[in-house]
């Protein structure tokens, strides 16, 4: 790995407020060392949860583990010391309390409450997290996004698992590249013109850090709210809650399940472009959405 890599995964890594505390921790200890129990106590986390970002420090190189009996005792690697050091004191996501994922996990507990395990719920959120963290570039709002990402995923993920015809309302799945131009215009025209009639998501074969500010005014010119989207990985769980999944650009990234009715949309990529173009891309989307919606009714 070279050295502008690992000072990325770093980085990367670090945005996450609990591996960051777990870090703190560690430089703070009096002999430099913690075990995985004592570090969840001070943090107030849940051993799991620890030993999720333990495992990832490993893995990159920032923490080292060393066994004495059946116990383990973790440290930060010493080549590391001084650039974690300084990556804590200069990164505002770095220096988020650790509670804040915590927080995530027992709302969507209470909010998925029967129909999930609090265990499920935890690793739906912390997956979320890193899957948003690992490709960000504006981390500000990393820890809402997760709850919105891991909350959709849940909900695609209860959809599976509900009886057929559950509710008569079906379920649809915009994918493009970047889940920053053409799927996010669909899925704002389709929930404006159907509202509860169709559950609407969207997702990216390899998304961009936020949707784009022309899409978003090619939106508002014609009174479509874009309703806080933003751009999120494609996962398994709303493929297969979809019932209607449409491609646009994104080619073979799209996982194929029997029994959804997939299409493929020839529409050009806005990014880019200047607002006139946009405009010509925003209104043929527009009248596709307004024939999948019929054919849906």
């Amino acid at each position: 790995m070279s050295e502008g890599s690992a000072a990325d995964r770093s980085l990367r890594a670090l945005a996450d407020p609990t591996r960051a505390a777990i870090l703190r921790r560690l430089l703070a200890a009096p002999d430099g060392r913690a075990t995985v129990g004592a570090l969840a106590a001070e943090l107030e986390l849940r051993q799991p949860t620890v030993s999720h970002h333990m495992k990832l420090l490993r893995e990159i190189g920032l923490v080292d583990g060393d066994a004495e009996g059946r116990r383990v005792w973790y440290s930060v690697s010493a080549g590391e010391r001084e650039r974690v050091a300084e990556i804590l004191d200069a990164h505002p996501v770095a220096r988020m309390t650790g509670h804040v994922l915590q927080r995530i996990i027992a709302d969507l507990s209470t909010r998925f409450a029967g129909t999930f395990s609090p265990g499920t719920i935890e690793r739906y959120v912390l997956e979320s997290y890193d899957l948003l963290a690992d490709g960000a570039t504006i981390t500000r709002y990393l820890p809402s996004l997760t709850a919105r990402f891991a909350a959709d995923r849940l909900s695609a993920l209860a959809a599976i698992e509900r009886p057929a015809g559950h509710d008569g309302v079906p379920e649809v799945l915009f994918v493009c590249v970047q889940n920053a131009g053409r799927s996010q215009l669909a899925a704002a025209i389709l929930r404006h013109l159907a509202g509860d009639r169709v559950h609407v998501r969207t997702a990216g074969s390899a998304p961009a850090d936020a949707v784009r500010t022309s899409v978003v005014a090619a939106l508002d010119e014609i009174g479509v709210p874009l309703g806080g989207e933003f751009p999120k990985p494609l996962t398994d769980e709303v493929v297969r809650a979809a019932d209607v999944v449409v491609t646009m650009g994104c080619g073979d990234a799209c996982p194929i399940y029997p029994g959804r009715r997939y299409l493929d949309w020839p529409v050009e990529d806005p990014v880019g472009l200047p607002i006139e173009q946009v405009r010509r891309i925003r209104d043929d989307i527009d009248t596709r959405v307004r024939d999948l919606l019929g054919s849906l009714s």
